[in-house]
């Protein structure tokens, strides 16, 4: 029996217009992963938040400083998910270090369908991580953003061979 997680990747104030590092089309994308989570709840389908805070022992990070409004987890986000768990982390890898192997165990999740910022980093190193290989991963690539449009479009493209990318119309429609 497939039991599914969605799982959100970085989705930080940080990376919004007023912070430090703000992402190409970052409200869009926010819009279409609300939409995501609205047909996860639905569907009972267990939605985990990842955020990056930065390693700050050699002094401050350009974003994701820990206690900074930046560091936060979107507040509409946030408010959609008030008991969601949150996976911290500090490397680009969701598995690297942290206790997301631990929470979708504990869930009994074979499959993953992974949405976040930034498309050619953590959402790609999350895809291909090693910790990753035991499950059926997808991405929703509407649910993703980087810091240009071609960028985002190169990552897309260069992880299709590996890992099937939708979009959420086309995910909410499979279930």
């Amino acid at each position: 029996m497939t039991r599914e997680a969605l799982i959100i990747i970085d989705v930080q104030n940080d990376y919004f217009a007023d912070g430090l590092f703000p992402l190409w089309n970052a409200e869009t994308v926010l819009e279409q992963t609300l939409q995501a989570v609205r047909h996860a709840q639905a569907q009972q389908i267990p939605v985990l938040l990842v955020q990056h805070v930065a390693d700050t022992s050699q002094g401050p990070a350009p974003f994701f400083n820990p206690d900074s409004e930046g560091v936060a987890i979107h507040p509409r986000l946030q408010a959609m998910l008030p008991d969601a768990p949150v996976i911290v982390k500090q490397a680009a890898d969701s598995f690297w270090k942290t206790d997301l192997e631990a929470h979708l165990r504990r869930l009994n999740i074979n499959k993953i369908t992974l949405t976040g910022m930034m498309t050619h980093n953590c959402v790609t190193h999350t895809a291909l991580s090693r910790d990753a290989e035991t499950y059926e991963v997808s991405i929703l690539g509407d649910c993703c953003t980087t810091v240009s449009e071609i960028l985002h479009l190169i990552a897309l493209s260069a992880i299709r061979n590996r890992i099937p990318v939708q979009n959420t119309a086309d995910w909410i429609a499979g279930h």
